[in-house]
């Protein structure tokens, strides 16, 4: 029996941070993955501290090659949909993200990561999150209105027993910039007209057009993923850190294609008001199977 990191499934934490990392010498990635599958909360805090520790996935592979799921790639290469959209590929070798109730917690932890690593990998992106009246994004929809239970996410996000990876998920991380002039300009009607929802109480239009954001990711069509969203920047500079988790990368990948136009040539409507910045695919191992690499 296997155990998936706990950081995946725990709502509620107001303060984040995102690591990405890439190693400095590819010859010491065992080296590596010691160092930061070691990683400990503190011992003591006034609040406590959640990890989500991910790969990328053809590191994990190289590294700890019977639990690697097969064919899990990295987002090696930029999506390119219609009318010249583009999703960029900025992959990097590994993530930590840390979560929690305060952020002075979470700024001490980040900092002694990110010491701990030192010499032995860069960080190379580094995102901090919050969340914003309870449940809702920056657009001031409420976002993950279709996310499963916390009953049936493990279903959703986690790799089944008895397969390479068990208690495992893919996680998709896309920092996403919101062009927040042009979109509160829109009138709330012509909001809903995008999103495919009601922008009070999140209910899906009976008559939602076809590249509205709910008709462009519906989970009946792509399968369920566990999102764990969260707004990001400043006032002036601000969007969303897409979180999403699953226990096939398909239903991913197969969700940016549609979101780019590449399955029925109708791009979502919400791309022409957020832009992608950043798109990694990261192995997030199960907690034996970090315990192996020590």
């Amino acid at each position: 029996m296997y155990t998936p990191q706990a950081g995946i499934f725990a709502l509620g934490t107001s303060s984040h941070a995102y690591l990405e990392f890439d190693i400095l010498d590819a010859k010491k990635s065992k080296e590596f993955a010691f160092t930061i599958s070691a990683i400990r909360e503190p011992r003591t805090t006034t609040g406590g501290v959640n990890f989500v520790i991910g790969f990328r996935p053809e590191l994990w592979r190289d590294i700890v090659p019977d639990d690697a799921p097969p064919g899990v790639e990295g987002f090696n290469k930029e999506i390119q949909g219609t009318e010249g959209f583009v999703m960029p590929g900025t992959q990097h070798d590994a993530l930590v993200w840390l979560s929690g109730s305060a952020y002075d917690v979470i700024f001490d932890m980040a900092r002694s990561v990110i010491h701990d690593l030192a010499g032995q990998a860069l960080l190379r992106e580094e995102t901090s999150s919050w969340s914003y009246r309870h449940d809702r994004d920056l657009t001031g929809f409420i976002d993950g209105s279709e996310n499963p239970t916390l009953l049936d996410a493990p279903i959703a996000a986690l790799l089944p027993e008895g397969v390479p990876g068990a208690a495992g998920s893919v996680l998709l991380l896309q920092k996403w910039k919101h062009k927040t002039a042009e979109w509160e300009a829109l009138p709330i009607e012509q909001q809903e007209r995008v999103m495919g929802r009601t922008k009070l109480d999140s209910i899906e239009l009976e008559n939602k057009p076809s590249d509205s954001h709910v008709a462009r990711t519906d989970q009946d069509e792509f399968g369920n993923i566990f999102r764990r969203n969260m707004p990001y920047g400043s006032v002036d500079d601000h969007g969303t850190m897409f979180v999403g988790f699953s226990a096939d990368q398909k239903r991913l990948s197969r969700m940016l294609d549609s979101m780019a136009g590449r399955i029925t040539g109708t791009r979502d409507a919400l791309t022409r008001f957020t832009q992608p910045l950043t798109g990694s695919y990261y192995f997030v191992p199960s907690v034996e199977s970090l315990r192996r690499l020590r």
